[in-house]
């Protein structure tokens, strides 16, 4: 059967609105109870521009730096710094510990074999691979197989492809699954079926749950591919002068990081993922968590530098014209690194190859890699793909059932768990000025220089609002943003908001105010409990009025949606989004003290009452906090397997310093006041 639903049961679906109704007496109550009020978003193109230019503007340091080199010392002198910037992204890596490797399994083939190999990247963490081995002349050089964005890995028929391609052309070929795939799901039920995901689903659940502990899904799945290449590096098989590296999609993203991450790699293609940052957010591509590397824009890195870490080796860009990784992001790309190699004397080591069609590693683009491996190695002097035979997933399986959870693999979740609780025991506790520079610094707020500016909005009939009148304020918060600001009153508002009331009630959204104002019983409480206050609401950026239309108006709350690809951004940034939702609310505190409002109770609800906590901490005017459904404890988020807080609230490294119940204690002297907390599963 086929449903329809109204615009208003879609919104409500998409935002997490329980309704619409009006508070009684509403003047509007009558006409609105016929006709649903379309909550308000007049500014649905702010956000997106302000991040377009904040990625421009890395974009513009990356090219300057690539500008200004004259010589091959400036050349050399580059790519040693932009090594150490890349490292600064990925952060340290852990000790190597034991491979523990074992086979467990051998495929016989016509012309090469398949062993099944599992190892341990780090300890109780396993890791499944297939190693294809020529029959041919021995050794033979080494390549790294990584697998983008399949269910079954290692097993995909792409992949599968190319291993057995090059094994077929003399290669020793190491292919395995990455976190999340193939055998490796980190969210396994009891009949090692997929709970969340898999692939994209799980990298953005276990990742985004990472940035607490100040851990990088990246530097996870980089540093399987590095211990893949330490066991590669063990088999008597394997000629340790050519060493390569290749992935497309999501093994093209890990092919790229990977190529300024270790100096053992002695050729490289990576498919169907570089392009420019700029392009990916001008086009509005949501990426999974791996593919955006904390602080790599506000170090003025984009996907090229990455590439010109491993000058002047040998490096081919392999696309697509069709692809949604933009081909001309692709060809920048390409340009730039033409211009480092040649300072370098290496012109004819960075190729370029676009194929015909849509994304993927089709044949065309295989071969293309095939005859750049074989020009490097001369293993041989194929132009063509050799017939292949591709196997059955279950064929290439490592474990019996199928799944390293059923051999007691560590799931990825329980390493965040430990990471939180080790975090805990270590933190100092803070207060008075010490604990707001720590927040201040955590947050990474940029200072505030006086009294924003701010405009006056015109009126909008019709809204069914608890008071009869009302101004809309947009306030200024830095150049490009406004926080939007209603001004509820019995009285007509024209201009400037009145002077005269010394307290001020202002509430932070969840996800609108305009809707809440109608549906919301914590403001009609508060509006009862203090009359005579004057009574704000606030929507930061992202939310409600600026909620953004980025990959369509349903996305919002999607795993790839809106929140989650200004919230990714930011952390490439280095500018936490709830950082920016703190410094919104901030810049309204200020607005409001400049019109009077010495004393400031500030209210806030679920979403909003992060950056409203942070805020009143910081904020000497906020005399009284109300939080309702407020978050528990961000530890309460790392270390469940399951949770479902959206990325923009989640802030990077912060358990390493302090915690919400930490605020929430500070916040005691201001009358903190909770009702009803959520803990990692609200049910909002």
């Amino acid at each position: 059967m086929r449903h329809t639903f109204s615009r208003r049961q879609l919104f409500q679906a998409s935002a997490g609105f329980s309704g619409f109704a009006l508070l009684p007496n509403s003047p509007e109550s009558a006409q609105a109870a016929v006709a649903p009020v379309t909550p308000l978003n007049r500014f649905p193109r702010m956000t997106q521009e302000f991040f377009v230019n904040e990625v421009r503007k890395s974009g513009q340091a990356s090219v300057r730096a690539l500008e200004a080199l004259k010589t091959r010392a400036d050349a050399e002198a580059h790519v040693r710094e932009l090594r150490r910037k890349i490292r600064l992204c990925f952060g340290p890596f852990p000790e190597k510990t034991p491979l523990q490797a074992r086979t467990a399994g051998v495929i016989d083939r016509d012309r090469y074999r398949i062993e099944k190999v599992i190892f341990e990247s780090r300890p109780g963490f396993l890791v499944t691979g297939n190693l294809y081995i020529p029959k041919g002349r021995l050794p033979a050089p080494g390549v790294i197989g990584t697998c983008g964005h399949t269910t079954t890995g290692k097993a995909g028929d792409t992949y599968q492809s190319f291993a057995q391609g090059l094994a077929r052309l003399g290669y020793v070929c190491f292919l395995f699954d990455p976190i999340g795939q193939g055998e490796r799901l980190q969210y396994a039920g009891v009949d090692a079926r997929p709970k969340i995901g898999p692939g994209t689903g799980e990298h953005l659940h276990g990742g985004n749950q990472q940035f607490l502990v100040d851990e990088f899904l990246g530097s996870w799945r980089a540093w399987d591919a590095i211990r893949a290449l330490d066991y590669l590096l063990t088999r008597p098989e394997v000629d340790p002068k050519h060493i390569g590296l290749t992935g497309n999609s999501g093994g093209g993203t890990m092919t790229t990081w990977l190529c300024g991450l270790d100096s053992r790699w002695t050729m490289a293609a990576p498919g169907c993922f570089v392009t420019t940052f700029r392009r990916n957010a001008e086009n509005e591509l949501a990426a999974d968590t791996e593919q955006c590397p904390p602080k790599a824009l506000a170090l003025g890195l984009d996907h090229a530098d990455f590439i010109a870490a491993m000058a002047p080796k040998p490096v081919i860009l392999l696309g697509k014209e069709k692809d949604y990784f933009d081909a001309r992001g692709l060809e920048e790309a390409y340009a730039r690194l033409q211009k480092l190699y040649a300072l370098l004397g290496a012109r004819e080591n960075i190729g370029l190859h676009i194929g015909p069609g849509y994304h993927g590693y089709t044949q065309e683009n295989r071969e293309a890699m095939y005859r750049w491996f074989n020009r490097i190695t001369g293993v041989s002097n194929a132009q063509r793909e050799p017939d292949l035979a591709l196997e059955k997933d279950e064929t290439l399986l490592c474990t019996p059932d199928g799944q390293v959870s059923k051999l007691g693999s560590t799931p990825l979740y329980a390493f965040t768990k430990l990471k939180s609780e080790a975090l805990a025991k270590k933190r100092k506790a803070l207060s008075g000025d010490a604990f707001s520079q720590a927040l201040a610094r955590t947050l990474r707020l940029r200072s505030r220089r006086g009294v924003p500016d701010y405009r006056i909005l015109r009126p909008v009939a019709g809204r069914g609002f608890p008071r009869k009148n009302f101004a809309t304020y947009a306030v200024e918060s830095e150049p490009g943003i406004h926080a939007i600001v209603y001004r509820l009153s019995d009285d007509p508002l024209l201009s400037r908001p009145p002077r005269g009331s010394k307290r001020a009630v202002l509430y932070v959204s969840h996800v609108s105010a305009d809707a809440e104002l109608r549906d919301e019983p914590l403001l009609a409480e508060l509006m009862r409990a203090e009359p005579d206050s004057a009574f704000f609401t606030c929507d930061p950026r992202g939310i409600g009025e600026s909620r953004p239309d980025t990959g369509g108006a349903d996305s919002f709350r999607k795993p790839y949606g809106s929140d989650y690809f200004y919230a990714i951004h930011s952390i490439m940034l280095d500018r936490p989004y709830a950082g920016q939702r703190t410094q919104d609310v901030l810049s309204v505190l200020d607005f409001l003290q400049a019109q009077g409002h010495s004393e400031i109770h500030l209210a806030a609800k679920g979403w909003g009452a992060i950056p409203a906590a942070f805020a009143a901490l910081l904020f000497p005017g906020v005399v009284q906090v109300t939080l309702k459904n407020a978050l528990t404890s961000f530890s309460a988020v790392a270390e469940s397997a399951v949770y479902r807080w959206p990325l923009a609230l989640l802030v990077p490294g912060i358990l390493e310093h302090f915690d919400l119940p930490d605020c929430y204690r500070a916040l005691e002297s201001k009358g903190l006041r909770q009702i009803d907390p959520w803990g990692p599963n609200p049910e909002g």
